[in-house]
Protein backbone atom coordinates (compact mmCIF):
# COMPACT_ATOMS: atom_id res chain seq x y z
CA UNK A 1 0.00 0.00 0.00
CA UNK A 2 2.85 2.35 0.76
CA UNK A 3 4.50 1.63 -2.45
CA UNK A 4 1.16 2.24 -4.50
CA UNK A 5 1.25 5.35 -2.82
CA UNK A 6 4.56 6.72 -3.50
CA UNK A 7 4.49 5.62 -7.27
CA UNK A 8 1.40 7.88 -7.13
CA UNK A 9 3.23 10.62 -5.46
CA UNK A 10 6.31 10.22 -7.82
CA UNK A 11 3.66 10.21 -11.33
CA UNK A 12 2.21 13.78 -9.85
CA UNK A 13 5.61 15.21 -8.85
CA UNK A 14 7.28 13.84 -12.69
CA UNK A 15 3.57 15.70 -14.05
CA UNK A 16 2.42 12.17 -15.41
CA UNK A 17 -0.86 11.23 -15.35
CA UNK A 18 -1.49 8.73 -12.83
CA UNK A 19 -5.30 8.25 -13.30
CA UNK A 20 -7.04 6.39 -16.22
CA UNK A 21 -8.47 8.81 -18.72
CA UNK A 22 -7.09 12.21 -17.06
CA UNK A 23 -7.66 15.12 -19.31
CA UNK A 24 -4.94 16.55 -21.65
CA UNK A 25 -2.70 19.31 -19.97
CA UNK A 26 -2.98 20.72 -23.63
CA UNK A 27 -7.17 20.52 -23.33
CA UNK A 28 -7.91 24.59 -23.77
CA UNK A 29 -11.04 24.85 -21.95
CA UNK A 30 -9.45 23.67 -19.12
CA UNK A 31 -6.06 25.46 -18.88
CA UNK A 32 -5.73 28.70 -16.68
CA UNK A 33 -3.34 31.13 -17.16
CA UNK A 34 -2.45 33.29 -13.90
CA UNK A 35 -0.81 36.22 -15.16
CA UNK A 36 1.91 37.26 -12.60
CA UNK A 37 4.66 40.48 -12.57
CA UNK A 38 7.06 36.92 -12.61
CA UNK A 39 5.09 35.98 -15.60
CA UNK A 40 2.59 33.57 -17.08
CA UNK A 41 1.87 30.53 -14.74
CA UNK A 42 -0.37 27.92 -16.67
CA UNK A 43 -2.65 25.75 -14.70
CA UNK A 44 -4.58 22.27 -15.78
CA UNK A 45 -7.74 21.79 -13.87
CA UNK A 46 -9.18 18.72 -13.23
CA UNK A 47 -12.70 18.64 -13.63
CA UNK A 48 -12.85 14.89 -14.46
CA UNK A 49 -11.77 15.20 -10.05
CA UNK A 50 -13.27 17.74 -9.12
CA UNK A 51 -16.16 18.90 -11.37
CA UNK A 52 -18.32 21.86 -9.23
CA UNK A 53 -14.85 23.70 -8.38
CA UNK A 54 -13.63 23.56 -11.93
CA UNK A 55 -17.01 24.59 -12.56
CA UNK A 56 -17.05 27.69 -9.97
CA UNK A 57 -12.98 28.63 -11.01
CA UNK A 58 -13.80 29.31 -14.70
CA UNK A 59 -17.18 30.99 -13.73
CA UNK A 60 -15.23 33.43 -11.63
CA UNK A 61 -12.16 33.79 -13.74
CA UNK A 62 -14.63 34.70 -16.75
CA UNK A 63 -16.09 37.13 -14.90
CA UNK A 64 -12.56 38.90 -14.14
CA UNK A 65 -13.22 38.09 -10.66
CA UNK A 66 -9.45 37.27 -10.06
CA UNK A 67 -7.96 40.03 -11.60
CA UNK A 68 -6.00 42.57 -9.49
CA UNK A 69 -6.20 40.36 -6.43
CA UNK A 70 -3.23 40.05 -4.15
CA UNK A 71 -1.92 36.63 -2.70
CA UNK A 72 -2.93 37.56 0.42
CA UNK A 73 -1.54 34.66 2.93
CA UNK A 74 2.24 33.12 1.71
CA UNK A 75 3.84 31.11 3.97
CA UNK A 76 7.06 29.53 2.95
CA UNK A 77 7.99 26.30 2.73
CA UNK A 78 3.84 25.58 2.45
CA UNK A 79 1.43 27.55 0.28
CA UNK A 80 0.70 31.15 -1.69
CA UNK A 81 -3.78 31.74 -1.39
CA UNK A 82 -5.15 34.19 -2.88
CA UNK A 83 -8.82 34.59 -4.11
CA UNK A 84 -9.89 37.44 -1.68
CA UNK A 85 -11.30 40.78 -3.21
CA UNK A 86 -11.19 42.23 0.30
CA UNK A 87 -7.43 41.00 1.00
CA UNK A 88 -7.99 39.88 4.30
CA UNK A 89 -8.51 36.04 4.08
CA UNK A 90 -12.07 36.32 5.16
CA UNK A 91 -14.18 37.47 1.93
CA UNK A 92 -15.49 35.70 -1.16
CA UNK A 93 -17.24 35.75 -4.27
CA UNK A 94 -20.99 36.96 -3.97
CA UNK A 95 -22.06 33.05 -5.30
CA UNK A 96 -23.34 30.31 -2.73
CA UNK A 97 -20.62 27.77 -0.90
CA UNK A 98 -19.88 24.81 -2.77
CA UNK A 99 -19.60 21.31 -1.12
CA UNK A 100 -15.97 19.40 -1.08
CA UNK A 101 -15.31 17.21 -3.75
CA UNK A 102 -12.06 15.71 -2.15
CA UNK A 103 -10.67 12.89 -4.35
CA UNK A 104 -7.42 11.32 -4.98
CA UNK A 105 -5.05 13.66 -5.80
CA UNK A 106 -2.22 14.46 -3.19
CA UNK A 107 -1.45 17.81 -2.65
CA UNK A 108 1.97 18.20 -3.87
CA UNK A 109 4.52 20.88 -5.60
CA UNK A 110 2.59 22.77 -7.72
CA UNK A 111 -0.98 21.31 -6.26
CA UNK A 112 -3.74 23.88 -6.76
CA UNK A 113 -6.76 23.64 -4.06
CA UNK A 114 -9.52 25.32 -2.88
CA UNK A 115 -9.26 26.99 0.39
CA UNK A 116 -12.56 26.76 3.00
CA UNK A 117 -13.41 27.58 6.71
CA UNK A 118 -14.03 25.49 9.28
CA UNK A 119 -16.42 23.47 7.53
CA UNK A 120 -15.45 21.37 4.61
CA UNK A 121 -18.24 22.80 2.57
CA UNK A 122 -17.21 26.25 3.01
CA UNK A 123 -15.43 26.98 -0.83
CA UNK A 124 -15.93 29.75 -2.65
CA UNK A 125 -13.74 31.79 -4.23
CA UNK A 126 -10.43 31.45 -2.81
CA UNK A 127 -7.79 28.94 -3.69
CA UNK A 128 -3.78 28.44 -2.53
CA UNK A 129 -0.53 26.75 -4.70
CA UNK A 130 1.12 24.34 -2.75
CA UNK A 131 5.30 24.93 -2.43
CA UNK A 132 6.09 21.81 -1.37
CA UNK A 133 4.06 18.12 -0.84
CA UNK A 134 1.62 18.69 2.11
CA UNK A 135 -0.19 15.11 2.60
CA UNK A 136 -1.98 16.51 5.62
CA UNK A 137 -4.26 18.00 3.08
CA UNK A 138 -5.68 15.52 1.82
CA UNK A 139 -9.12 14.42 2.22
CA UNK A 140 -9.28 17.80 3.74
CA UNK A 141 -9.46 20.69 0.91
CA UNK A 142 -10.13 19.72 -2.44
CA UNK A 143 -7.68 19.42 -4.89
CA UNK A 144 -8.73 20.75 -8.42
CA UNK A 145 -5.52 21.16 -10.49
CA UNK A 146 -1.58 21.67 -10.52
CA UNK A 147 1.04 24.19 -11.81
CA UNK A 148 2.24 22.45 -15.41
CA UNK A 149 4.43 25.59 -16.72
CA UNK A 150 6.54 28.18 -14.64
CA UNK A 151 6.53 27.11 -11.26
CA UNK A 152 9.43 29.43 -10.82
CA UNK A 153 6.44 32.59 -11.07
CA UNK A 154 4.87 30.65 -7.99
CA UNK A 155 7.96 30.46 -6.21
CA UNK A 156 8.50 34.16 -6.42
CA UNK A 157 5.81 35.34 -5.15
CA UNK A 158 6.10 37.54 -1.39
CA UNK A 159 6.02 36.39 1.14
CA UNK A 160 4.11 37.64 4.36
CA UNK A 161 0.39 37.22 6.45
CA UNK A 162 -0.13 39.57 4.69
CA UNK A 163 3.03 40.12 2.64
CA UNK A 164 4.31 44.00 3.28
CA UNK A 165 4.45 44.44 -0.84
CA UNK A 166 2.31 41.73 -1.94
CA UNK A 167 2.17 39.91 -5.50
CA UNK A 168 -1.07 40.78 -7.63
CA UNK A 169 -3.20 38.58 -9.82
CA UNK A 170 -2.89 40.95 -13.47
CA UNK A 171 -4.84 38.82 -15.11
CA UNK A 172 -6.81 35.10 -14.73
CA UNK A 173 -8.20 33.54 -18.25
CA UNK A 174 -8.75 30.74 -19.42
CA UNK A 175 -6.69 29.31 -22.46
CA UNK A 176 -9.71 28.83 -24.72
CA UNK A 177 -10.69 31.93 -24.27
CA UNK A 178 -7.32 33.44 -25.95
CA UNK A 179 -7.20 36.20 -23.97
CA UNK A 180 -3.22 38.29 -24.70
CA UNK A 181 -0.72 38.27 -22.23
CA UNK A 182 -1.50 41.63 -20.06
CA UNK A 183 1.17 44.64 -19.96
CA UNK A 184 3.92 43.73 -17.52
CA UNK A 185 4.32 46.27 -15.08
CA UNK A 186 7.81 48.03 -14.83
CA UNK A 187 10.16 48.73 -12.73
CA UNK A 188 10.47 52.20 -11.33
CA UNK A 189 13.08 54.84 -12.82
CA UNK A 190 15.30 56.64 -10.46
CA UNK A 191 14.41 60.82 -10.79
CA UNK A 192 17.07 62.46 -13.81
CA UNK A 193 19.48 64.67 -11.03
CA UNK A 194 17.82 68.38 -11.83
CA UNK A 195 20.70 71.19 -12.43
CA UNK A 196 21.00 74.88 -12.03
CA UNK A 197 20.46 75.19 -15.60
CA UNK A 198 17.22 73.21 -16.11
CA UNK A 199 16.01 75.53 -13.00
CA UNK A 200 16.65 78.45 -14.62
CA UNK A 201 15.11 77.32 -18.32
Amino acid sequence: MRLGFLALALAFTLGLSAFPGSPSAADPENTLYLDLKYGRVVIEMRPDLAPVHVARFKELTRQGFYDGLVFHRVIDGFMAQTGDPTGTGTGGSELPDIAEEFNPMPHLRGTVSMARSASPDSANSQFFIVFYPRFNLDDNYTNFGRVISNMAGVDAIQRGEPPANPTRILQASIAADNKPVPAMPTAPTADADISIDDLNA
